[in-house]
């Protein structure tokens, strides 16, 4: 029961053929083609921004310095809820 033979592959292959049929198979392969080429040249494009190549990059821990430490507001006590009678 191992391993499947060329002539399972070739069953297998004929009868995804008769079910969809070679226009809906050529149609699917060069969607497939056209989004692996489009992801390609994304991941250039994104190395090109920068001058490093897109496999270089490394996230570098931010540097916290004293004029960093900004505060956008401040924290207040919770008024105590009213108990209503």
């Amino acid at each position: 029961m191992g391993s499947l033979s060329i002539w399972h592959w070739l069953i297998v292959l004929i009868v995804v053929v008769l079910v969809f049929g070679t226009g809906k198979l050529r149609n699917l392969g060069k969607d497939l083609g056209s989004a692996v080429k489009g992801f390609k040249e994304g991941m250039q494009e994104a190395g090109l921004n920068d001058g490093t190549p897109a496999q270089q990059k490394t996230a570098e821990p931010a540097q916290v310095t004293q004029a960093d430490n900004t505060l956008e507001g401040q924290a207040r006590e919770a008024a105590a809820p009213s108990e209503k009678s």
